[in-house]
Protein backbone atom coordinates (compact mmCIF):
# COMPACT_ATOMS: atom_id res chain seq x y z
CA UNK A 1 0.00 0.00 0.00
CA UNK A 2 1.35 3.41 -1.00
CA UNK A 3 0.50 6.10 1.55
CA UNK A 4 0.71 9.84 0.94
CA UNK A 5 0.55 12.34 3.80
CA UNK A 6 -1.02 15.78 3.68
CA UNK A 7 -2.02 18.53 6.08
CA UNK A 8 -4.58 21.27 6.54
CA UNK A 9 -4.59 24.86 5.29
CA UNK A 10 -1.75 26.48 7.24
CA UNK A 11 1.96 25.89 7.77
CA UNK A 12 3.85 26.11 11.05
CA UNK A 13 7.11 26.02 9.07
CA UNK A 14 6.56 28.75 6.46
CA UNK A 15 6.39 32.08 8.25
CA UNK A 16 4.04 34.99 7.49
CA UNK A 17 1.99 32.89 5.08
CA UNK A 18 -1.50 32.86 6.54
CA UNK A 19 -4.15 31.97 3.92
CA UNK A 20 -6.93 33.21 6.19
CA UNK A 21 -6.32 36.90 6.81
CA UNK A 22 -9.64 38.59 7.40
CA UNK A 23 -11.57 41.67 8.44
CA UNK A 24 -14.33 41.71 11.00
CA UNK A 25 -17.82 42.89 10.10
CA UNK A 26 -17.40 45.63 12.72
CA UNK A 27 -14.23 46.97 11.12
CA UNK A 28 -15.77 46.76 7.66
CA UNK A 29 -18.78 48.74 8.86
CA UNK A 30 -16.53 51.44 10.35
CA UNK A 31 -15.10 52.28 6.92
CA UNK A 32 -17.25 55.09 5.56
CA UNK A 33 -16.21 54.56 1.94
CA UNK A 34 -17.86 51.25 1.06
CA UNK A 35 -16.00 50.89 -2.23
CA UNK A 36 -12.68 51.38 -0.44
CA UNK A 37 -13.71 48.81 2.17
CA UNK A 38 -14.51 46.28 -0.53
CA UNK A 39 -11.18 46.95 -2.25
CA UNK A 40 -9.49 46.19 1.08
CA UNK A 41 -11.33 42.88 1.29
CA UNK A 42 -10.16 42.09 -2.24
CA UNK A 43 -6.56 42.90 -1.34
CA UNK A 44 -6.80 40.57 1.65
CA UNK A 45 -8.27 37.84 -0.58
CA UNK A 46 -5.47 38.28 -3.10
CA UNK A 47 -2.91 38.04 -0.29
CA UNK A 48 -4.56 34.87 1.03
CA UNK A 49 -4.43 33.29 -2.43
CA UNK A 50 -0.81 34.33 -2.85
CA UNK A 51 0.08 32.80 0.52
CA UNK A 52 -1.74 29.60 -0.44
CA UNK A 53 0.40 29.43 -3.56
CA UNK A 54 3.48 29.86 -1.35
CA UNK A 55 2.29 26.91 0.70
CA UNK A 56 1.81 24.77 -2.41
CA UNK A 57 5.38 25.58 -3.46
CA UNK A 58 6.58 24.65 0.02
CA UNK A 59 4.60 21.42 -0.22
CA UNK A 60 6.06 20.54 -3.59
CA UNK A 61 9.58 21.08 -2.28
CA UNK A 62 8.80 18.51 0.42
CA UNK A 63 6.90 16.06 -1.82
CA UNK A 64 3.58 16.84 -0.09
CA UNK A 65 0.90 16.12 -2.67
CA UNK A 66 -2.21 16.24 -0.45
CA UNK A 67 -3.45 19.57 0.88
CA UNK A 68 -6.66 21.18 2.11
CA UNK A 69 -7.31 24.79 1.20
CA UNK A 70 -8.56 27.20 3.83
CA UNK A 71 -12.27 27.95 3.42
CA UNK A 72 -11.50 31.52 4.51
CA UNK A 73 -9.57 32.56 1.43
CA UNK A 74 -11.89 35.52 0.85
CA UNK A 75 -12.88 37.48 3.96
CA UNK A 76 -16.61 38.06 4.52
CA UNK A 77 -17.61 36.24 1.34
CA UNK A 78 -21.29 35.37 1.52
CA UNK A 79 -22.08 37.94 4.21
CA UNK A 80 -25.53 39.49 3.80
CA UNK A 81 -24.16 43.03 3.63
CA UNK A 82 -22.06 42.05 0.58
CA UNK A 83 -24.70 40.37 -1.55
CA UNK A 84 -23.76 42.35 -4.66
CA UNK A 85 -20.03 41.52 -4.40
CA UNK A 86 -18.47 38.90 -6.68
CA UNK A 87 -14.90 38.48 -5.43
CA UNK A 88 -14.30 35.13 -7.14
CA UNK A 89 -14.62 36.75 -10.56
CA UNK A 90 -12.58 39.76 -9.49
CA UNK A 91 -9.77 37.48 -8.24
CA UNK A 92 -10.04 35.09 -11.17
CA UNK A 93 -6.38 35.51 -12.19
CA UNK A 94 -5.19 34.60 -8.69
CA UNK A 95 -7.49 31.59 -8.51
CA UNK A 96 -6.35 30.43 -11.95
CA UNK A 97 -2.68 30.68 -10.98
CA UNK A 98 -3.31 28.64 -7.84
CA UNK A 99 -5.23 25.93 -9.68
CA UNK A 100 -2.71 25.76 -12.51
CA UNK A 101 0.11 25.17 -10.06
CA UNK A 102 -1.82 22.43 -8.25
CA UNK A 103 -2.63 20.71 -11.55
CA UNK A 104 0.86 21.01 -12.93
CA UNK A 105 2.31 19.51 -9.74
CA UNK A 106 -0.31 16.71 -9.65
CA UNK A 107 -1.55 17.72 -6.21
CA UNK A 108 -4.75 16.54 -4.59
CA UNK A 109 -6.53 19.54 -3.05
CA UNK A 110 -9.80 19.89 -1.18
CA UNK A 111 -11.99 22.14 0.94
CA UNK A 112 -13.74 21.49 4.26
CA UNK A 113 -16.49 24.11 4.89
CA UNK A 114 -17.09 25.29 8.43
CA UNK A 115 -19.43 23.48 10.80
CA UNK A 116 -22.39 25.76 9.98
CA UNK A 117 -22.68 24.18 6.52
CA UNK A 118 -25.17 21.39 7.32
CA UNK A 119 -27.67 19.61 5.11
CA UNK A 120 -29.44 17.81 7.95
CA UNK A 121 -30.87 21.02 9.39
CA UNK A 122 -34.64 21.43 9.79
CA UNK A 123 -34.30 25.20 9.39
CA UNK A 124 -34.87 26.52 5.89
CA UNK A 125 -32.67 29.58 6.33
CA UNK A 126 -29.73 27.47 7.57
CA UNK A 127 -30.21 25.07 4.68
CA UNK A 128 -30.24 27.92 2.18
CA UNK A 129 -27.01 29.37 3.59
CA UNK A 130 -25.43 25.91 3.57
CA UNK A 131 -26.30 25.39 -0.08
CA UNK A 132 -24.96 28.84 -0.95
CA UNK A 133 -21.70 28.00 0.84
CA UNK A 134 -21.32 24.80 -1.16
CA UNK A 135 -21.97 26.81 -4.32
CA UNK A 136 -19.18 29.23 -3.37
CA UNK A 137 -16.70 26.42 -2.72
CA UNK A 138 -17.59 24.87 -6.07
CA UNK A 139 -17.19 28.25 -7.76
CA UNK A 140 -13.69 28.57 -6.27
CA UNK A 141 -12.72 25.15 -7.61
CA UNK A 142 -14.08 26.14 -11.03
CA UNK A 143 -12.19 29.45 -10.91
CA UNK A 144 -9.04 27.41 -10.29
CA UNK A 145 -9.85 25.28 -13.31
CA UNK A 146 -9.92 22.10 -11.21
CA UNK A 147 -11.95 19.05 -12.20
CA UNK A 148 -14.15 16.75 -10.15
CA UNK A 149 -11.13 15.26 -8.41
CA UNK A 150 -11.09 18.45 -6.28
CA UNK A 151 -13.65 17.75 -3.60
CA UNK A 152 -15.44 19.40 -0.71
CA UNK A 153 -15.68 17.44 2.55
CA UNK A 154 -18.64 17.89 4.90
CA UNK A 155 -20.22 16.19 7.91
CA UNK A 156 -23.80 14.93 7.88
CA UNK A 157 -24.64 17.48 10.58
CA UNK A 158 -26.67 17.56 13.77
CA UNK A 159 -29.39 15.15 14.83
CA UNK A 160 -31.77 17.84 16.15
CA UNK A 161 -33.33 15.40 18.60
CA UNK A 162 -34.03 12.66 16.05
CA UNK A 163 -31.08 11.17 14.20
CA UNK A 164 -33.16 9.06 11.83
CA UNK A 165 -35.19 12.06 10.68
CA UNK A 166 -32.00 14.13 10.36
CA UNK A 167 -30.50 11.44 8.11
CA UNK A 168 -33.60 11.43 5.92
CA UNK A 169 -33.46 15.24 5.69
CA UNK A 170 -29.79 15.09 4.70
CA UNK A 171 -30.49 12.62 1.92
CA UNK A 172 -33.44 14.66 0.65
CA UNK A 173 -31.53 17.96 0.76
CA UNK A 174 -28.45 16.40 -0.84
CA UNK A 175 -30.61 15.29 -3.76
CA UNK A 176 -31.67 18.90 -4.41
CA UNK A 177 -28.08 20.10 -4.89
CA UNK A 178 -26.89 20.69 -8.42
CA UNK A 179 -25.31 17.51 -9.85
CA UNK A 180 -21.87 19.14 -10.04
CA UNK A 181 -21.97 19.97 -6.33
CA UNK A 182 -23.16 16.48 -5.46
CA UNK A 183 -20.21 14.98 -7.34
CA UNK A 184 -17.75 17.20 -5.48
CA UNK A 185 -18.91 16.20 -1.98
CA UNK A 186 -17.31 13.69 0.39
CA UNK A 187 -18.88 12.75 3.72
CA UNK A 188 -16.98 12.38 6.99
CA UNK A 189 -18.03 10.78 10.27
CA UNK A 190 -18.02 13.17 13.22
CA UNK A 191 -16.98 12.92 16.85
CA UNK A 192 -20.37 13.41 18.51
CA UNK A 193 -23.33 12.56 16.28
CA UNK A 194 -23.11 10.48 13.11
CA UNK A 195 -20.79 7.51 13.55
CA UNK A 196 -18.68 5.97 10.80
CA UNK A 197 -21.29 3.25 10.28
CA UNK A 198 -24.15 5.76 10.06
CA UNK A 199 -22.18 8.09 7.78
CA UNK A 200 -21.26 5.17 5.53
CA UNK A 201 -24.92 4.14 5.23
CA UNK A 202 -25.80 7.67 4.10
CA UNK A 203 -22.79 7.96 1.77
CA UNK A 204 -23.85 4.77 0.00
CA UNK A 205 -27.40 6.05 -0.40
CA UNK A 206 -26.39 9.39 -1.93
CA UNK A 207 -23.42 8.02 -3.89
CA UNK A 208 -20.76 10.14 -2.16
CA UNK A 209 -17.27 8.95 -1.20
CA UNK A 210 -16.68 8.64 2.54
CA UNK A 211 -13.69 10.09 4.37
CA UNK A 212 -13.04 7.98 7.47
CA UNK A 213 -11.78 9.97 10.45
CA UNK A 214 -10.20 7.37 12.71
CA UNK A 215 -9.94 9.77 15.67
CA UNK A 216 -13.64 10.61 15.43
CA UNK A 217 -14.42 6.91 15.14
CA UNK A 218 -12.45 6.15 18.30
CA UNK A 219 -14.57 8.60 20.35
CA UNK A 220 -17.91 8.02 18.62
CA UNK A 221 -18.89 4.50 17.69
CA UNK A 222 -21.28 1.70 18.56
CA UNK A 223 -18.62 -0.95 18.87
CA UNK A 224 -17.77 -1.25 15.16
CA UNK A 225 -14.19 -1.90 14.10
CA UNK A 226 -13.07 0.70 11.55
CA UNK A 227 -11.12 -1.95 9.61
CA UNK A 228 -14.29 -4.02 9.25
CA UNK A 229 -16.06 -1.05 7.67
CA UNK A 230 -13.17 -0.32 5.34
CA UNK A 231 -14.11 -2.54 2.36
CA UNK A 232 -17.41 -0.70 2.04
CA UNK A 233 -15.79 2.70 2.57
CA UNK A 234 -13.21 1.94 -0.09
CA UNK A 235 -15.98 0.97 -2.50
CA UNK A 236 -17.53 4.44 -2.21
CA UNK A 237 -14.30 5.80 -3.71
CA UNK A 238 -14.27 3.23 -6.49
CA UNK A 239 -17.61 4.52 -7.74
CA UNK A 240 -16.34 8.09 -7.75
CA UNK A 241 -13.12 7.24 -9.57
CA UNK A 242 -15.00 5.32 -12.25
CA UNK A 243 -16.63 8.57 -13.41
CA UNK A 244 -13.30 10.39 -13.87
CA UNK A 245 -10.57 10.24 -16.47
CA UNK A 246 -7.69 7.90 -15.69
CA UNK A 247 -5.43 10.83 -14.83
CA UNK A 248 -7.99 12.39 -12.50
CA UNK A 249 -8.82 9.03 -10.91
CA UNK A 250 -5.16 8.57 -10.03
CA UNK A 251 -5.44 11.69 -7.88
CA UNK A 252 -8.38 10.24 -5.97
CA UNK A 253 -7.50 7.17 -3.89
CA UNK A 254 -9.47 6.72 -0.66
CA UNK A 255 -8.69 9.35 1.96
CA UNK A 256 -8.76 9.22 5.74
CA UNK A 257 -8.29 11.85 8.44
CA UNK A 258 -5.93 11.28 11.35
CA UNK A 259 -5.29 13.09 14.59
CA UNK A 260 -4.72 12.12 18.21
CA UNK A 261 -6.57 13.08 21.40
CA UNK A 262 -5.20 16.13 23.17
CA UNK A 263 -5.53 14.43 26.56
CA UNK A 264 -7.60 11.91 28.50
CA UNK A 265 -9.78 14.76 29.79
CA UNK A 266 -10.19 16.19 26.27
CA UNK A 267 -10.37 13.11 24.04
CA UNK A 268 -12.13 14.88 21.17
CA UNK A 269 -9.67 17.78 20.91
CA UNK A 270 -6.69 17.45 18.58
CA UNK A 271 -3.16 17.05 19.89
CA UNK A 272 -0.18 18.88 18.41
CA UNK A 273 1.15 15.70 16.78
CA UNK A 274 -0.11 12.28 15.69
CA UNK A 275 0.53 9.19 17.77
CA UNK A 276 1.79 6.56 15.34
CA UNK A 277 0.60 3.44 17.24
CA UNK A 278 -3.17 3.51 16.58
CA UNK A 279 -2.59 4.68 13.02
CA UNK A 280 -0.14 1.94 12.04
CA UNK A 281 -2.44 -0.69 13.56
CA UNK A 282 -5.28 0.47 11.32
CA UNK A 283 -3.04 0.78 8.27
CA UNK A 284 -1.73 -2.78 8.66
CA UNK A 285 -5.31 -4.04 8.90
CA UNK A 286 -6.37 -2.47 5.59
CA UNK A 287 -3.11 -2.73 3.64
CA UNK A 288 -3.84 -6.14 2.03
CA UNK A 289 -6.89 -4.75 0.20
CA UNK A 290 -5.83 -1.10 -0.30
CA UNK A 291 -3.35 -0.27 -3.08
CA UNK A 292 -3.25 3.48 -2.38
CA UNK A 293 -4.30 5.72 0.49
CA UNK A 294 -4.11 9.44 1.23
CA UNK A 295 -3.95 10.65 4.83
CA UNK A 296 -4.99 14.14 5.86
CA UNK A 297 -3.29 15.08 9.12
CA UNK A 298 -5.45 17.28 11.34
CA UNK A 299 -2.92 17.80 14.12
CA UNK A 300 -2.38 21.30 15.52
CA UNK A 301 1.23 21.49 14.31
CA UNK A 302 0.20 21.07 10.65
CA UNK A 303 3.20 20.30 8.41
CA UNK A 304 5.49 19.91 11.43
CA UNK A 305 3.22 17.09 12.55
CA UNK A 306 3.52 15.57 9.07
CA UNK A 307 7.32 15.62 9.21
CA UNK A 308 7.33 14.05 12.69
CA UNK A 309 4.88 11.35 11.61
CA UNK A 310 7.15 10.52 8.69
CA UNK A 311 10.02 10.04 11.13
CA UNK A 312 7.85 7.78 13.29
CA UNK A 313 6.66 5.75 10.29
CA UNK A 314 10.22 5.20 9.03
CA UNK A 315 11.09 2.93 11.95
CA UNK A 316 7.93 0.81 11.77
CA UNK A 317 8.33 -2.76 10.59
CA UNK A 318 7.35 -3.22 6.95
CA UNK A 319 7.49 0.49 6.12
CA UNK A 320 9.78 1.82 3.38
CA UNK A 321 10.19 5.52 2.56
CA UNK A 322 9.30 6.64 -0.97
CA UNK A 323 9.96 10.37 -0.57
CA UNK A 324 9.64 13.11 2.04
CA UNK A 325 5.87 12.66 2.46
CA UNK A 326 4.98 9.14 1.34
CA UNK A 327 5.75 5.57 2.33
CA UNK A 328 5.02 2.02 1.23
CA UNK A 329 3.56 -0.43 3.74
Amino acid sequence: MIIRLGYVAMSTVVKNASPSKTMTVTNFSKLLDRDAAIRKLERLGAENLHNTLRLLRHNRAHDIMVFRFSSRLIPLIGHEMLGDWDPISILSAEFQELGSYAKQAGMRVSFHPDHFTVLSTPKEDVLQKSMEDLERHTAMFNAMGLGMEAMCNIHVGGSYGDKEKAAVRFIRNFSTLRPEIQRRITLENDDKTFTAQETLDIAEKVGAPMVLDIHHHAVNNNGEDAADLWPRIQQTWSRQASELSEQAANLLPPKIHVSSPKSESEPRSHADYVEVGPLITFLRAIAPITPNLDIMIEAKMKDEALFRLMEDLKVQEGVSVLDQASVRL
